[in-house]
């Protein structure tokens, strides 16, 4: 129960206490206790639902039953949060949010950096209590002035995080994220690389790293894990390739083994037999040396072991994507040259990156009738709808036969 007591007067007065001169009336006396004219006088005092007994001061009586009130009915309804938690910016609460939720370690990494860089600088400094749907709107309308709205996703599904554990932990009373639109993204069409294109830059690649763009070709793995292939991923004589890890290059510290991007990402893709040639040639000419790596493809055991990765820097180390985008952009300079000196109207397309190469692989598939389903698991994407989303224009006849089709099924109805 809520209860409220006066500091100032003792509720058990002794035998032999004086009347307080100041408060005591011809009808009701009261005892000054040690306190009196310390401080607020009037106390809420109740226990919180774990046992643990609260106190709150307050100058009026009226102010003091209000509370005691407020907190009862609070109480009553299991919503009680006690009055530090709801003092809590929203930065505080955020970062105890952020180190305890689980998430994957590429994920953990983009949430602090979009709570960094766009929640906090705005909305960091606010009770988390007085957050309220017009200061979630004018947020997002700051940033969607300088982020694109498929760029705008991840901050928002960090503070969206933020805000539904906020509700759930009794601070907020609905989560006002709840009813704010975000911007559409208008997805462009993928427009897969020309073969001449592709061949191109296979023949620009430096010899290290010539079997490692024959895979991105051919196998349409992601860069990551192109990246964290190991030796004994690869069965030349089966002719597959085990995609188990992928090199995760954070934005600060060195790069470690992880999870695959989805639980569909593990799985068997075959080699074709210019990949197969290709990396037997590769090991010939770069035979792999063990180096030491963080493993955190168990997030519950993360080590450090030794491993025996099949592409690594002129160095020695694991291939990081900032160097790698150095080698890229020679590898585009020299494809370019070799197509004009060959006398074709065709260049790399500007922003094209090693990602280009997984859209030309699956558009082979597709144009050769692969299913969906096929492509998907070919591609490790998480959801078939994610497969139709990016290609479903590939998927399309050049010629629209669906009338005769339908005249056909119906011939012979008069």
């Amino acid at each position: 129960m809520a209860k409220v007591y006066d500091r100032w007067h003792l509720s058990r007065p002794p035998a032999d206490a004086e009347p307080c001169e100041e408060h005591s009336t011809r009808t009701k006396p009261v005892y000054a206790s040690r306190d009196h004219g310390i401080g607020k006088r009037w106390q809420v005092r109740y226990r919180d639902p774990a046992g643990e007994q609260k106190k709150e001061n307050f100058a009026k009586r009226t102010a003091a039953d209000a509370r005691a009130a407020e907190v009862q009915n609070e109480l009553d309804k299991g919503e009680y949060v006690d009055r530090v938690t709801r003092r809590q910016t929203f930065r505080d609460y955020a970062e105890e949010w952020r180190a305890s939720a689980t998430h994957r370690q590429r994920t953990e990494s983009n949430v602090e950096r979009g709570l960094r860089l766009h929640v906090y600088p705005l909305l960091g400094n606010h009770q988390i209590a007085g957050i309220k749907r017009s200061d979630i709107r004018a947020w997002l309308k700051d940033r969607s002035a300088v982020l694109a709205p498929s760029s705008l996703r991840t901050p928002w599904n960090a503070l969206f995080g933020v805000m539904a554990a906020a509700h759930y932990d009794g601070i907020v009373r609905s989560n006002p994220c709840h009813g704010v639109d975000l911007p559409d993204i208008r997805q462009p069409e993928v427009v897969p690389l020309e073969p001449a294109v592709v061949r191109a830059l296979l023949a620009a690649a430096s010899p290290r790293y010539r079997a490692l763009m024959r895979l991105a070709a051919t196998t349409g793995l992601r860069q990551g894990e192109l990246f964290g292939l190991e030796v004994e991923h690869v069965d030349l004589r089966a002719g597959t390739l085990e995609v188990e890890q992928q090199l995760v290059g954070p934005d600060k510290g060195v790069p470690y083994l992880g999870e695959p991007k989805t639980e569909k990402s593990y799985r068997t893709v075959p080699l074709s037999a210019s990949a197969t040639a290709a990396v037997e040639e590769h090991l010939k000419a770069y035979p792999p040396v063990e180096i030491e790596i963080e493993d955190r493809t168990d997030p519950r055991k993360p080590c450090t072991r030794k491993a025996r990765l099949l592409f690594v820097s002129e160095t020695g180390d694991p291939i990081r994507r900032g160097s790698w985008s150095k080698v890229w952009a020679r590898m585009v300079k020299r494809a370019d040259k070799d197509l004009a000196a060959a006398g074709s109207p065709l260049r790399v397309p500007d922003g094209t990156t090693t990602h280009d190469c997984r859209h030309f692989y699956a558009s082979v598939l597709i144009k050769h009738g692969a299913s969906v389903k096929k492509v998907q698991r070919r591609l490790g994407h998480a959801k078939p709808s994610t497969t139709l989303d990016l290609y479903v224009h590939l998927y399309e006849d050049g010629e629209d036969t669906t009338a005769a089709l339908i005249d056909e099924a119906l011939s012979d109805v008069p």
